[in-house]
């Protein structure tokens, strides 16, 4: 591994394929590692078979999703709190220094209610990894908006060790992601690059094809000290062919590292 930050592909990215599929993508594109979106999908949960995928490849797993999606609530077991041990445990097996997790569900109420200290006692298990929490977004429904995160979308707000800046829930939220990213301060560990139009939903587009300033964070990052990842995570699931879907994950990764090697203007 170079000193560059490494850009990763987010298993997610290449739905409805499977996991096995970015770990071939990510290797015929060049991507520095994979992050591995636990989900229903076996191998995304076996830590055997995503090292033989790594091995087989050349494509480490740097970066761990835990199962926080709402199809993901019964993955592993229905208490959130086996399932983000499960996950820091799969990332130590792998060597991914690195495991993304949500804030807990307005209905998770006692994991709610112990979360930041819970956060600190599972990372004490493992020397060296990063529980990442991820910036979230209001839900907007028949013109109607409420908040399914406890206490509330924006880690920021209660502070954490580490934080995962997702710059499409930045344009859901119509946030400012280069504030949001002024807040995570040295705390911030992980990126989800993507883009959004600010429309409300959260649309994980190609970067470059939405309104958010994906470049521009990508060059603070010099800046900012940053010693974490850049994980591409965007949907591909329209791509009406696996050259389609390989064409939007090349140009994520160009754009990318186009941006991480630019010079930034600003001092961050």
């Amino acid at each position: 591994m170079t000193s560059r930050v490494p850009v990763l592909l987010s298993t997610s990215s290449v739905f409805p394929e499977r996991t096995a599929a970015a770990f071939q993508l990510a290797a015929a594109l060049g991507y520095d590692g994979i992050e591995v979106m636990v989900w229903t999908d076996a191998v995304s949960q076996d830590a055997g078979a995503l090292r033989g995928l790594a091995d087989h490849y050349g494509v480490p797993v740097l970066s761990v999703h835990a199962p926080c999606l709402l199809v993901t609530q019964r993955v592993w077991s229905p208490d959130p709190w086996e399932r983000l041990r499960r996950a820091a445990e799969l990332a130590d097996t792998l060597e991914a220094p690195t495991v993304v997790v949500h804030p807990p569900f307005t209905w998770q109420r006692d994991y709610a209610r112990t979360f930041a200290a819970g956060l600190d006692e599972v990372a004490g298990r493992f020397t060296g990894l990063r529980l990442a929490v991820e910036n979230m977004y209001p839900v907007r429904m028949a013109g109607r908006q409420f908040v399914p995160y406890a206490p509330g979308w924006d880690p920021t707000e209660t502070g954490y060790p580490s934080y995962t800046l997702d710059l499409s829930h930045c344009a859901a939220s119509h946030t400012d992601a280069l504030a949001m990213a002024d807040r995570m301060g040295s705390s911030l560990a992980h990126v989800h690059l993507g883009d959004g139009t600010g429309e409300g939903r959260d649309e994980h587009l190609v970067p470059g094809r939405g309104g958010q300033p994906c470049g521009e964070l990508l060059r603070s990052l010099a800046g900012r000290g940053f010693a974490g990842s850049v994980a591409v995570e965007v949907t591909t699931r329209g791509a009406k062919s696996r050259a389609v879907r390989e064409a939007d994950l090349r140009e994520a990764l160009e754009f990318a590292r186009a941006n991480l090697t630019a010079p930034s203007p600003v001092d961050a």
